[in-house]
């Protein structure tokens, strides 16, 4: 069993099902696994704590992806039918909506 710190995670970075018995040092820092991912030599699926503090996340995807952007709001590429004319009338009370 190795020691683990009190922000450490418990349960595995690559299946997240079995609890950490494994530690994987890499140039990043250590990956926490279970024995069997270890084995494997399984990624781990997530960086916890990326430089901008988002779970699983990478800041590439951030910057400009179009939807993060400044500006007036876009409409979506198929806005779908247009609403009926006159709107139809509300359902009586106790009744589901038509």
């Amino acid at each position: 069993m190795i020691a683990l710190s009190t922000t450490d995670v418990r349960t595995c970075e690559a299946c997240w099902n079995a609890p950490v018995t494994a530690a994987r040092h890499t140039e990043t820092g250590r990956d926490l696994l279970c024995e069997e991912c270890a084995a494997g030599d399984y990624p781990r699926r997530v960086d916890l704590f990326p430089p901008l503090g988002i779970y699983g996340l990478p800041s590439r995807k951030l910057l400009n992806d179009g939807r993060h952007g400044s500006g007036p709001p876009k409409t979506p590429p198929d806005p779908g039918p247009p609403l009926p004319k006159p709107p139809p009338a509300p359902s009586p009370p106790g009744t589901p909506p038509v």
